[in-house]
């Protein structure tokens, strides 16, 4: 009986829970961070399947129901699929998936911030992003050196002193991050080597997997990033397809 009320009072709170609910991974944060009233939900039919369906979700507040909104996406997600991150949750028992490691080729499963926007055009140019951005040149970089103190930051090379044996540039010549949205992943606090430079980006192909981002067609991206509102604290929600259907009521989930 008491396990029977716990798991209903999980389910009604979902999202602002900060405590641990039976059978999943908890929420670790202060509910006024949880009160998310927009939600990308990213769904792959295994751990190790790269291919996937994003659902966009919003809210009137953090106590209405969740609505869809738009159509279903077809998404990419990491090559070798996806293992838990680091995020507004605990990745709980480790027997219950693979974890998101340095160079492993997975997106990190859980629930991540979408905290800003990056791209190629001035941002004068993209006043129609209202969530936070950021042009990158030659000179930005994002450390993906576990030694490095800059390890899973974007920095311009040019305002630090490079301590990095390796870096992704962040102006591509083939365009996958002409339009970008970083994934507050392993950010609160950084731990190395549990992965770094997660985002939402352009893909090469419906049958590309990445190195660890989720990833879509540029007109979809397009799209997410029209309706991002940074006063709804939007969320991204990413999960196997059998482990989403396991704690969707506990964390309140879409």
């Amino acid at each position: 009986m008491k396990n029977d009320w716990k798991r209903k009072w999980c389910g009604l709170y979902g999202l602002l829970m900060i405590f641990s609910c039976a059978g999943a991974p908890a929420v670790n944060v202060p509910p006024a961070k949880m009160a998310s009233r927009q939600a990308i939900v990213v769904k792959t039919a295994g751990w190790n399947a790269s291919e996937a369906v994003l659902q966009a979700y919003e809210r009137e507040s953090e106590y209405s129901s969740w609505v869809a909104v738009g159509r279903k996406i077809p998404v990419v997600a990491g090559r070798n699929g996806m293992g838990w991150g680091d995020g507004l949750h605990q990745a709980g028992d480790a027997k219950s998936g693979p974890v998101k490691r340095e160079g492993d080729g997975r997106a990190p499963a859980g629930i991540f911030r979408l905290g800003s926007a990056f791209g190629y055009d001035r941002a004068e140019m993209t006043s129609w992003i209202r969530i936070p951005y950021k042009q990158m040149t030659a000179a930005h970089r994002c450390v993906n050196d576990v030694h490095s103190i800059y390890y899973n930051r974007i920095v311009d090379a040019g305002q630090v002193r490079p301590d990095w044996s390796s870096s992704e540039e962040m102006l591509r010549r083939d365009n996958l991050y002409h339009l970008g949205i970083v994934v507050d992943h392993n950010v609160d606090p950084v731990a190395s080597g549990r992965g770094s430079c997660i985002f939402l980006h352009v893909w090469e192909g419906p049958a590309r997997g990445t190195s660890g981002c989720t990833a879509m067609d540029k007109e979809d991206l397009e799209l997410l990033l029209l309706w991002l509102l940074p006063e709804a604290g939007p969320v991204l929600v990413q999960l196997p397809e059998a482990e989403y259907a396991k704690i969707r009521d506990v964390w309140g989930l879409p």
